[in-house]
């Protein structure tokens, strides 16, 4: 006989609750690389004013899309957090279960279902864990994956045992 397990937590989408989530799950560097399109960006705005007749106002937009797009990189943090305390589920209560069939996320605005079946991989962070897990098949036939947190500060010490059993593949 197996016993059914289920752990039920709650939490509050705030603006700690969202940094979390970004610093613990994101993959953004911070590197050449990263700033690479914005360089590309400037410099052809930098040689088409120089470099050819064409008029100075095309020039400076390329260059103001250049400089706006390496803003974008080195502010994507708060910028991403600034979006989401900015949406209408912002603040609102959710409540998480995790049981048998997968794990269940309730509020006012959304209720979700990420099967066990459907995960992935689950990379476990410092602060919580990153649940990656398909979305199904595209048109095309390639899968559509996505990417969840939870933060283990609203876990007991039980759900997160019981997280690292279910896992298909703990990285």
């Amino acid at each position: 006989m197996t016993q059914s397990s289920s752990y039920t937590a709650n939490f509050t989408l705030d603006k700690a609750h969202y940094t979390e989530c970004y610093t613990q799950s994101s993959t953004l560097e911070h590197n050449k690389k990263t700033y690479f399109k914005a360089n590309i960006l400037t410099v052809f705005g930098l040689i088409i004013l120089f470099a050819t007749p064409v008029n100075p106002y095309a020039a400076w937009f390329v260059i103001a899309l250049g400089i706006l797009e390496t803003l974008s990189v080195y502010y994507h943090k708060p910028w991403w957090v600034t979006r989401q305390m900015l949406s209408k589920a912002s603040n609102s209560k959710v409540t998480l279960t995790i049981d048998e069939q997968g794990i269940l996320t309730e509020s006012f605005h959304v209720n979700s279902r990420i099967l066990w079946a459907d995960v992935t991989s689950v990379v476990e962070t410092d602060l919580g864990f990153v649940i990656n897990f398909s979305l199904g098949k595209s048109v095309t036939g390639k899968d559509i994956a996505s990417k969840s947190y939870i933060s283990k500060a609203c876990l007991s010490d039980e759900a997160i045992s019981f997280i690292k059993a279910k896992n298909p593949v703990m990285v």
